[in-house]
């Protein structure tokens, strides 16, 4: 009776379903426990060393400054992670400047986490700041008891486990309960039925359909086996003529696979061909901007160099004895070269972030100096039209972000002008302050505003808000295209809000992270003052080759009262090289004959020059400019046009008897 049992198809339904599902389950914990152990491996390797670079910049200052209380304090608090038992920092020599120690815990689990993880773990991190990078400060030893991770790993896997195995027991007999009363019972009625059929009059009995199967698929099977218990010669020609159906529809549903076959086949053709074609229309939009981006560098040289040299001549101008109505057409000269010098750098900027050669400073800054020196700048503008220009900064406003602040100054620059020029009357007013985790600067205005339509061409390059505010107030319109791609290459957001007569508001938000600063460094970066003793007179070589340059770099020069010889070209430059010894070389980097990067080359290839300062000269401001002026071997870099402050500043740092003699320029 027990043998005929286990030959039932609801017993052996039943044990491969219990059988199915509680190995399915298993592997299926195992599987999960096996991941959990890794991942917790992984995060407490991750953890650890989060704690120690968390620690590293602290441990470095109390390494550099021996100072063996802060250290204490630094280690008691990595002591205060539950899996901390040891922290030491330990100097170049091997000597403990600190450390701190607990004992591991106990428990009679203990041996299966030890068997996992490892009864502990040692980390360590070389110590150094970032200020001497090539001088090591010792180590950071931090030591884990790994029993603290093994512990959450062996409670979860123990739940996992657990859990999991009567989760399979309850679908398992959730699972017999349905096969039970769904297909094993309406089975056996069928079969018991089938069993009382008489073989001689098959046609006489009718197999009961089971109660609530009249629609599935016990159903269809018992309708189907009476029909044929019914006629079964009909049965036969139903079947012979569905076999016939079924090649008609196979060999229908062929051929409509091969027609969809051929379809895609045209349509992806197609598609690849028009792949194809974007492929070689980006190529050729990315090769036109690149060619663009060159030949706007080499335009650059070509537009600065007399432009420089109109700007240098009007400086030099300048400083002579004028009467007040020639200074003063002097002065609207100087000032327009400058917006020409400003209108040009704004396209090559443009240029560069459309070319996708803008690079991006990330630097400790302070917010609140960048704004308090841009309202500075444009304070003389704002009071000539008599505006009101109001300063409004969130107190909590952190000091220092890391972030490009040559970028952010130039947006800022550029919306104030914007709003202190279409002003007329009222007020100007700046608003920075840190929201949602972002640094939000607001410059609204009281001036003509804008309409609808305006405020979709305003960020379009030489596009305003209509052709009155051309006319009546000048500008190209490259400034706020120009804020926008920088600020979308900041990953920020540039929006504007205004209506007409009513003022213009633009918000600008850069995800910008707070600096955090160790106590031993200064609360912010401060410019050096363009302070350092006046040198004495140096026999200075000017290498350039535009006549009107050399005129005003040597007039300039001799005014900071140094002797100045001149070279045409780097081959004249090596010559006069030859011929003297010279304090200091100014080396132009695109000239005839022999270039700069050439001639600091051949220069440096010679032992007794291998010290001479030289500094490039360029009127390129591509990127790259600086790097190739220096990998060529040059100290310094310069841009023109000419200016006595810069000039002043780069001898005085490379002067031969000053202490900054052969620093790298910072």
């Amino acid at each position: 009776m027990t043998r005929l049992f286990r030959k039932r198809l609801s017993f052996r339904l039943t044990r491969d379903t219990v059988l199915l599902a509680m190995a399915l389950g298993l592997v299926l914990n195992m599987v999960q426990v096996t991941l959990d152990f890794f991942s917790a491996r992984e995060s407490m390797e991750n953890e650890i060393r989060a704690l120690i670079e968390i620690s590293h910049s602290p441990a470095s200052q109390i390494a550099y400054n021996i100072d063996v209380r802060l250290a204490e304090e630094l280690l008691d608090g990595l002591l205060q992670h539950p899996a901390t038992i040891d922290a030491r920092i330990v100097d170049n020599d091997g000597h403990t400047m600190a450390a701190a120690s607990e004992s591991s815990p106990t428990s009679p689990y203990r041996w299966i986490s030890d068997a996992l993880f490892g009864v502990n773990r040692t980390f360590s991190d070389q110590l150094k700041v970032k200020q001497l990078e090539d001088l090591p400060l010792g180590t950071l030893n931090v030591t884990i008891d790994t029993y603290h991770y093994g512990l959450l790993f062996l409670k979860r896997a123990s739940y996992t486990l657990v859990s999991g195995f009567f989760k399979s027991l309850i679908l398992s007999c959730a699972l017999l309960g349905i096969f039970y009363f769904i297909l094993t019972r309406p089975m056996m009625n069928v079969i018991n039925a089938l069993s009382r059929v008489q073989v001689e009059s098959p046609e006489k009995v009718r197999l009961p359909i089971p109660v609530n199967h009249q629609e599935d698929e016990i159903g269809a099977m018992v309708g189907i086996i009476n029909q044929h218990l019914s006629t079964i010669d009909t049965t036969l020609a139903q079947l012979r003529q569905a076999e016939s159906s079924m090649k008609n529809y196979s060999t229908q549903l062929e051929q409509e696979v091969d027609d969809r076959t051929r379809e895609i086949s045209q349509k992806n053709a197609a598609l690849q061909r028009g792949n194809r074609a974007l492929v070689k229309a980006k190529e050729d939009a990315v090769r036109r901007a690149r060619s663009r981006a060159n030949f706007l560098a080499s335009m650059s040289h070509e537009i600065r160099t007399p432009l420089n040299g109109v700007l240098g001549m009007l400086g030099l101008a300048l400083e002579d004895n004028l009467d007040p109505e020639q200074r003063n057409r002097l002065e609207i000269a100087f000032t327009a070269g400058q917006s020409l010098l400003g209108l040009l750098n704004d396209i090559l900027d443009i240029s560069k972030v459309e070319a996708g050669k803008l690079s991006l400073e990330n630097i400790p800054f302070s917010v609140k100096n960048l704004i308090q020196e841009c309202a500075a700048l444009h304070a003389q503008q704002a009071n000539t039209k008599k505006i009101e220009l109001h300063m409004d900064i969130d107190p909590e406003l952190p000091d220092m972000f890391l972030g490009d602040p040559t970028r952010t100054r130039q947006v800022l620059n550029n919306l104030l002008s914007n709003a202190i020029k279409f002003t007329e009357k009222g007020s100007v007013r700046i608003h920075a302050a840190r929201f949602g985790g972002n640094l939000r600067i607001d410059v609204m205005d009281t001036g003509i505003g804008m309409s609808k339509e305006g405020l979709h061409r305003i960020f379009s390059p030489f596009s305003q808000a209509d052709t009155d505010t051309t006319r009546l107030y000048g500008g190209t319109g490259l400034g706020l295209a120009l804020c926008r791609q920088l600020v979308e290459q900041m990953h920020g957001q540039i929006l504007v809000d205004s209506e007409i007569g009513h003022g213009t508001h633009f918000t600008v938000t850069l995800p910008l992270p707070v600096y955090a600063q160790s106590a031993q460094q200064p609360a912010e970066p401060t410019a050096s003052v363009d302070t350092t003793t006046p040198i004495e007179s140096l026999d200075i070589l000017l290498v350039e080759d535009n006549q009107v340059n050399q005129l005003v770099a040597s007039s300039l020069l001799k005014k900071l009262g140094h002797s100045v010889d001149l070279a045409n070209n780097g081959k004249l430059a090596l010559e006069a090289l030859e011929e003297k010894p010279y304090d200091i070389v100014l080396m132009d980097c695109q000239m005839p004959v022999m270039d700069g990067y050439e001639a600091t080359r051949i220069i440096r290839e010679n032992p007794k020059w291998q010290t001479l300062p030289i500094i490039a000269v360029t009127a390129n401001v591509m990127q790259g400019d600086r790097e190739n002026c220096l990998a060529s071997g040059m100290n310094d870099y310069i841009t023109k046009p000419y200016n006595r402050n810069d000039l002043r500043t780069a001898i005085e740092r490379w002067a031969p008897d000053g202490s900054p003699t052969g620093q790298e320029p910072t």
